[in-house]
């Protein structure tokens, strides 16, 4: 990565920047197609394309874990659940098929209300009917309009639908599809029960994305730790239960008490990879690496629920404490994850610029169909979901609900983040896969204008320049015209 003449000089810009105040130059390239563009990334986490998302809870649920791990991205379990759910949320995603989506599925007796409450669930906009493990019908949102709410789903159910067993090839299911003129397949196994479903553009997603698999061939998914209480011992059970990587997490990575935490955690030697912070210097980065971890979270308050900056003053413009980082990373032989403040693809190819080998991304995919909280829809017909902070009010209430009364209240008078946000659906692109191939799409484009076929070369070929407020507006379309 190199600055434009005059935009830097050899010691880099006199200032610190954000996403917004950079762009990329074009070089000369042999990158003739986005397609030749791998975006497999260099850590440890076995991810094929450059994308984590960040441990929150009104984001990281099993149904976001594994879709994500079959696009090649990997899903960070939240550090507040008990362990036991962590488990059941490992096991869920190890259970999981490479290529059949999971759908959601009803009982012929349920009825339509709750098929209109369990079809927002996935972005298929269907669910299965099922008797006795085999698929007899599908139900959409369409079929319910103007239906009585308390008649049974199989009074609407359509039980004319396209049916594979689950081998079938992905282009083979679009192919039967396309004749079909319909837009899911219901995939079996041998013995007629359901196997999961697939949508032709699933099918099309199947030959562009690899899924993050472990040593097994199964999805792969991480877990955070906090740095207070038994930290070793739930590290080790959540190792024990599958997950292939811990993020030991808190919001100020360079202290003391992570540093003792990470330092043990590194010491029980449990055989996957350790992601720490946050941290936004060179040396908080090489601190939690001698102390242990082999990736390190960079970013304080450029995230949209975040208020620390607002609040203490604290933090650090999000560009420049990648580039910063990552470089400290680097000479030690290790990487960095870009946390938080990506609000387009390009905020994402510019943390690559900058040498992050991953972008870790929390409220952008909070309004998908994929993330754990209810569908809501307001006054004027948006759907939106609803998330928060994992330090707001409403973060912190949850995690210390085993304190007593006294110390609930007493840290509940403290927050720095928003407890309640409405994340609208896009209505071009309401599922997480929507956003990965906006995303893709966007970082691919970049890497064939830079003249990479990697992000690796992305960052080792990069030339950026520093732009005024106006040159960054001058780039937003204007769909409305003039």
């Amino acid at each position: 990565m190199r600055f434009l003449p005059g935009h830097g000089g050899s010691e880099g810009p006199a200032y610190d920047l954000t996403y917004d105040d950079v762009f990329l130059v074009p070089n000369r390239t042999d990158v003739s197609s986005r397609f030749d563009v791998d975006l497999t990334t260099e850590d440890a986490s076995g991810t094929t394309i450059p994308i984590v998302v960040a441990n929150m809870t009104a984001v990281a649920g099993r149904r976001m874990a594994e879709t994500v791990a079959r696009r090649g991205g990997l899903v960070v379990i939240p550090q507040d659940l008990p362990t036991s759910v962590v488990g059941e949320t490992v096991a869920f995603v190890k259970s999981r098929h490479l290529v059949a989506e999971t759908p959601v599925i009803l009982d012929p007796d349920a009825s339509v209300t709750d098929a209109l409450a369990l079809i927002p669930k996935r972005a298929h906009g269907a669910a299965v009917v099922v008797r006795d493990g085999k698929p007899i019908g599908l139900v959409t949102e369409n079929d319910c309009v103007g239906v009585d709410r308390f008649a049974r789903v199989t009074d609407v159910a359509d039980d004319e639908f396209v049916s594979a067993p689950v081998e079938t090839g992905p282009r083979e299911v679009f192919d039967l599809l396309t004749e079909r003129h319909e837009q899911l397949a219901v995939l079996t196994h041998p013995d007629g029960s359901l196997a999961g479903v697939l949508t032709r553009t699933g099918a099309l997603r199947a030959g562009l994305y690899r899924p993050a698999l472990d040593a097994d061939g199964r999805l792969r998914v991480a877990a955070a730790v906090g740095i207070n209480g038994d930290v070793e011992g739930k590290a080790k059970e959540i190792v024990r239960l599958g997950a292939d990587m811990l993020v030991v997490d808190t919001a100020h990575g360079h202290q003391t008490k992570m540093l003792e935490a990470l330092r043990a955690i590194a010491a029980l030697d449990l055989g996957v990879p350790i992601a720490a912070g946050n941290v936004v210097s060179a040396e908080g980065t090489r601190d939690l690496i001698e102390a242990g971890a082999d990736i390190v979270k960079v970013g304080v308050g450029p995230g949209a629920m975040c208020t620390t900056r607002m609040m203490t003053g604290v933090g650090r413009p999000q560009f420049s404490a990648v580039a910063e980082c990552s470089a400290a990373a680097r000479a030690l032989g290790k990487h960095v994850w870009a946390d938080g403040g990506v609000r387009h693809p390009r905020d994402v190819a510019l943390a690559l610029a900058a040498g992050a080998a991953n972008v870790m991304i929390g409220s952008w995919f909070a309004g998908t169909y994929e993330s754990p909280g209810d569908l809501h829809v307001d006054a004027a017909g948006n759907r939106y979901k609803e998330s928060f902070g994992m330090a707001s009010k409403r973060a912190v209430a949850a995690r210390v609900a085993g304190d007593n009364p006294f110390d609930r209240a007493r840290k509940g008078l403290f927050e720095e983040g928003i407890s309640s946000s409405r994340m609208r659906l896009d209505p071009e692109r309401p599922g997480v896969e929507d956003l990965i191939d906006h995303i893709c799409g966007g970082v691919r484009s970049t890497c064939s204008y830079a003249g990479a076929r990697t992000p690796a070369e992305l960052h080792a070929k990069a030339v950026l320049g520093i732009q005024s407020p106006a040159g960054f507006a001058e780039g937003r379309p204007l769909p409305a015209g003039w």
